[in-house]
């Protein structure tokens, strides 16, 4: 046996350890050289899309005699002259990371990135673009006053991050391009400390982009979350006049129809409004762990996304919340009316059934008597067979019988004999 194979190898392997054990190193920190030029886009996807971006990049790594990802890569990074490319796939979008090396200078954000494209554009748009970052690292310090001519002084968030080894900047606006600006300065970080936080800023920008995408799903659902608000208490005012089976259904038709529409709005930004918490919480962690400083006079990257980011986040979680709390409401009132309504059926019910008592009674009568009748028809009908047969007999010679003294011999037997008979077969039909 070999010594791999007295290790843990040796065991049978559960399906899922390989894939536990290489989450946490699914997406791994690079060290990163500085100066440095990082363009970072994240593109939303699906399932399809995203395969098809896997096999674009494979194919684009078999062109230049270089080996793509498996199937189940999450991260891969290719290096490519004067250029590196990270793509990482996520939940519901994958990010193209452009890593410039080579581009000496001392001003931010030259050259323009409309001059480093043409790497970018080796890949197809793999779905619609979400988030365009450009980063870029310089060596030195920067006095934050500096950068008010880069973003504009108004709006520039500004601080310092990694113990004060770095100064973080951005307006967290797009710039003429179309990219949101980050820089970076690094004072005294080596290459794996600024590569991650080159990492946690892009994360940071890429997080907040997403987050915000409930907002518009919270806008879209206000009028009728407010509308169903207004009409709920009118309902249940309505409830405690009204009476009656028909008038009640209504009220509880109305009720139904009024949950219905919130539950498919419901369902619909349930996925959404669950990603915003994810999002936000995944923002507040890469902000931690930036270790930001503020600066006097500047608002920090924590500061601006908390004075800006949480409204939106707030009014997410408001609707879900007031999504929740009428569905609470509709099915109590629902409830109620449902009660209250199998309540009045079942009384209706029991009138009903009383009357068809009281039928079934009257029938039962209406049957004695016919039944009596029918026994005095039948045997009268009998007694008057049996009397011409009597006054044949007298004519035919025998004089013994008198068919008037026979025949009333003859009825009270003929009344006992239908009687029993009938009194059979309605026990017959009660055994049935």
């Amino acid at each position: 046996m070999t010594e791999a194979g007295l290790g843990a190898s040796a065991f049978e392997q559960h399906p899922l350890r390989a894939r536990i054990l290489g989450e946490l190193h699914a997406r791994p920190t690079r060290p990163l050289e500085t100066p440095a030029r990082i363009l970072h886009f994240a593109f939303l996807t699906d399932s399809s899309r995203a395969d098809a971006d896997r096999a674009a990049l494979t194919k684009a790594c078999v062109e230049r005699g270089l080996t793509g990802p498996d199937a189940q890569t999450r991260q891969f990074r290719i290096e490519l002259q004067g250029a590196t490319l990270v793509w990482e796939r996520h939940g519901e979008f994958i990010t193209h990371s452009w890593e410039f090396a080579g581009l000496e200078g001392e001003t931010p954000f030259a050259p323009s990135p409309t001059a480093l494209m043409q790497k970018v554009q080796m890949l197809p748009q793999p779905g619609p673009l979400l988030v365009a970052a450009d980063l870029h690292m310089l060596a030195g310090d920067r006095e934050p006053a500096s950068l008010g001519a880069v973003f504009g002084p108004l709006q520039m968030a500004v601080s310092e991050a990694n113990a004060g080894r770095a100064l973080i900047a951005t307006d967290f606006a797009p710039d003429t391009f179309g990219f949101v600006r980050i820089f970076i300065a690094n004072r005294s970080m080596p290459p794996m400390a600024a590569g991650r936080l080159a990492q946690r800023v892009l994360e940071i920008e890429t997080y907040r982009t997403l987050a915000l995408m409930g907002l518009p799903e919270a806008q879209r659902l206000a009028p009728s979350i407010r509308r169903i608000e207004e009409e709920l208490p009118r309902l249940l005012d309505a409830m405690t006049t009204a009476s009656g089976v028909e008038a009640n259904r209504k009220l509880l038709d109305e009720l139904t129809s009024l949950a219905a529409e919130l539950e498919v709005g419901a369902t619909a930004s349930l996925f959404r409004f669950g990603a915003t918490r994810a999002y936000d919480d995944l923002v507040r962690t890469r902000l931690e762990a930036i270790n930001e400083t503020p600066l006097p006079d500047y608002p920090s990257w924590d500061g601006f996304l908390t004075r800006r980011l949480h409204p939106a986040i707030r009014t997410c979680l408001n609707t879900e919340a007031r999504q929740a709390d009428l569905s609470r409401k509709l099915a109590r009132a629902a409830q109620l009316l449902r009660t209250r309504v199998d309540t009045e059926v079942e009384a209706q019910n029991g009138d009903l059934l009383r009357q068809m008592g009281e039928r079934v009674q009257l029938q039962l009568r209406l049957q004695q008597t016919v039944e009596g009748l029918s026994i005095a028809a039948i045997t009268y009908y009998i007694a008057s067979v049996a009397h011409h047969v009597f006054e044949g007999a007298h004519q035919a010679g025998l004089h013994g019988i008198d068919p008037a003294v026979d025949t009333a011999i003859l009825i009270p037997f003929i009344v006992g004999f239908v009687g029993w008979t009938v009194w059979r077969i309605r026990r017959k039909h009660s055994a049935e």
